[in-house]
């Protein structure tokens, strides 16, 4: 009878021992979650910072189509006022976060065509500058999303994997939305001259 008890122990302490290893794995990885989240927000929060700037220079400088410099007003409104934080990051909130984010882009896009027409505004310091710096940005917005969708890769396969997932379920940790594509990006534009 002892030795059969022993065994029982062991095994119930290897148990609680690998529970306690798992459990800390989902936390660990369940935090890089949160931590890349945060990345990438702090990247569409300097984005948004920025057209404020790109706005105004473009009004003291061009005196043009006022649509549009709305509609980037607008657009720059809607996206800051979509708020997900990394514990709610469902399948929804992920896409509507990323379509104010996407018309955010759509908008400036727009805007800085319009911009081209105006060869004294193309030729202020200022605009320059912050066209380029709103290039870095939403190269940084890119990578930062890229390294989101890593994590929540790995999070989501520990999540999902045989034995962590019995911790998981226990626990309630979930697998989580990333980004995706835009619909239609699949499709290649099509160039004409």
């Amino acid at each position: 009878m002892k030795r059969s008890g022993i065994i029982i122990l062991v095994i119930i302490g290897a148990l609680i021992l690998w529970g306690i290893s798992a459990q800390r794995g989902l936390v660990s990885q369940d935090e890089n979650v949160k931590k890349s989240w945060n990345n990438v927000q702090a990247e569409y929060q300097k984005r948004s910072d920025l057209v404020g700037q790109l706005v105004n220079t473009v009004k003291g400088v061009a005196n043009f189509e006022q649509k549009t410099l709305t509609d980037v007003i607008n657009a720059r409104s809607k996206a800051t006022s979509v708020n997900i934080n990394a514990d709610n990051l469902t399948p929804e909130k992920v896409a509507e976060f990323q379509k104010a984010q996407e018309e955010l882009k759509g908008s400036l896009s727009r805007l800085l065509v319009v911009a081209e027409q105006y060869p004294q505004l193309k030729a202020t310091e200022n605009f320059t500058k912050l066209q380029g710096q709103l290039e870095g940005i939403e190269n940084d917005v890119k990578t930062s999303r890229n390294g989101f969708n890593e994590a929540i890769n790995t999070y989501n396969v520990k999540v999902r994997s045989f034995p962590g997932n019995l911790i998981a379920g226990i626990l309630g940790f979930k697998a989580k939305e990333g980004f995706k594509a835009d619909a239609g990006t699949e499709k290649a534009p099509e160039v004409k001259f």
